[in-house]
């Protein structure tokens, strides 16, 4: 998947009331399921005196992985309309997870679904949405003649990268990965193939 998504570029909340019931919307985002499940995981034992916790995500893995759960409310009342935030704004890489703590009044199906994708909502504007292209990772390792190198190739490229001055020298290089591939061959020809590169 080399083309470029919209995403959040980090954590966002939100907070509303409705007919005495609290619902807080958790959005973060997530690069893997690990990651998504593991956010889900955070929420649920941070807010385990919760009713319920509703957890929706949409991650670019291979196959790409959409999941959603109503976790105890009727069903199609909570998890979908959550999801369906995300796919309508057209967010991947995201996860979302839904805290309800139960006021005594029953909202019934379309209360429920309303309020869901509100917090939703609301936890993705308060993260913000941003455009991502997808990246990727490697190690160049040089003796001390090549890295200037290596370094002077990588500056003049604008990626980012990090350098480790030990025995020999490690560049962590992170990089678009349309780019990757060409801007490899070309640390390899201007160190004549001494440079050891090594995807992540």
């Amino acid at each position: 998947m080399t083309d470029s998504y919209r995403t959040v570029p980090g954590r966002g909340e939100a907070r509303f009331e409705v007919r005495g019931s609290e619902f807080i919307g958790h959005v973060a985002p997530a690069t893997t399921v690990e990651a998504a499940e593991a956010f889900v995981d955070a929420v649920r034992e941070e807010y385990a005196d919760a009713t319920h916790n509703v957890p929706a995500y949409r991650v670019r893995a291979d196959p790409f992985r959409e999941y959603a759960s109503d976790d105890g409310e009727p069903s199609g009342s909570a998890g979908d309309p959550a999801l369906n935030v995300l796919q309508q704004r057209d967010i991947e890489n995201v996860v979302a997870v839904v805290t309800r703590y139960y006021g005594g009044t029953n909202l019934g199906v379309g209360g429920l679904a309303s309020a869901y994708s509100r917090a939703v909502k609301e936890g993705v504007d308060d993260a913000g949405v941003v455009e991502e292209v997808p990246h990727e990772q490697f190690t160049v390792t040089v003796a001390y003649d090549d890295s200037g190198t290596v370094r002077s190739l990588l500056e003049s490229a604008g990626v980012e990268f990090e350098a480790d001055y030990e025995a020999e020298v490690v560049f962590e290089v992170r990089v678009p990965t349309v780019e990757g591939s060409e801007l490899r061959d070309r640390i390899r020809s201007a160190t004549s193939g001494r440079a050891a590169i090594e995807l992540a």
